[in-house]
């Protein structure tokens, strides 16, 4: 048996203000992009659980694994969980902010959910994803969504790109999100995103924003400078998804740096 896992972008992300737990309370647009694919699949094994990953990008095999984490997770309930191997072979950038490894986590819950007929619903899953990972519960769904909370609250949207082409520019700079949080100062915005997406593509330049561009551009140039670049050769719009590395243009034809 086998499921895809697909990653996503962030079409804007207010961080409205620190909670008492240390976490931020966010406003962002989750929308789900179809450029990757990880492949998760689930057989037979006599002998207890054996994880595996392979693909272009390494990931650990490890219990720090988010696969691994959601099917521990599902153990504490279900201890029969148990005689399969599971293998990852991921495709998706890692450390982009385009959110693989929560994907994987919502498709392991799916895939274990199928393979042992659980019978656990769609708002099972969603409570179950949000233990493993603010943007997890997105994953379940995987539909245009506006994230509020953590990210873990989700309002369903009316957002259709299909006619537009979005191209994601990958870098090899590495972003911690915790960094990135700490050097991002908290700011309600003037419009909320539910508002400003309704918006016609080429006014979102001056309406939505990433909050994490303005420190995180001042690290990374090269990021601010493949922003105008994309621009320039006439996108509609662009920005780092999450809090990056990638930068993604969405506009009438497929863009390359």
């Amino acid at each position: 048996m086998i499921i895809h896992s697909y990653p996503k972008i962030n079409i804007g992300l207010n961080i409205l203000n620190k909670r008492e737990d240390g976490y931020h309370n966010i406003e962002t647009i989750f929308y789900p992009i179809f450029l990757f694919t990880d492949t998760l699949s689930i057989s037979p094994f006599k002998n207890g659980i054996k994880f595996s990953t392979r693909g272009k990008y390494h990931v650990p095999d490890d219990s720090s694994n988010l696969c691994l984490k959601a099917v521990n997770l599902l153990r504490t309930d279900y201890r029969f969980i148990d005689n399969f191997a599971l293998e990852l072979n991921k495709n998706i950038p890692i450390g982009a902010g385009l959110g693989g490894g929560s994907s994987n986590a919502a498709a392991t819950l799916k895939l274990l959910n199928q393979y042992f007929e659980l019978q656990l619903s769609e708002q099972d899953l969603i409570i179950l994803a949000a233990k493993l990972g603010s943007d997890v519960p997105f994953f379940i769904k995987s539909s245009p969504s506006l994230g509020t909370g953590r990210g873990e609250i989700l309002e369903p949207i009316t957002l259709d790109l299909k006619n537009k082409k979005i191209s994601i520019i990958e870098t090899d700079i590495h972003i911690s999100t915790a960094e990135a949080y700490a050097n991002c100062e908290p700011k309600m915005p003037t419009t909320s995103l539910k508002e400003a997406i309704k918006l016609p593509i080429v006014e979102w330049k001056n309406q939505i924003i990433n909050q994490f561009e303005k420190p995180i551009f001042s690290k990374f140039p090269v990021l601010a400078t493949i922003k105008d670049e994309l621009y320039r050769l006439g996108a509609d719009y662009v920005s780092l998804t999450g809090s990056g590395s990638a930068i993604y243009a969405i506009g009438d034809q497929r863009y390359e740096l």
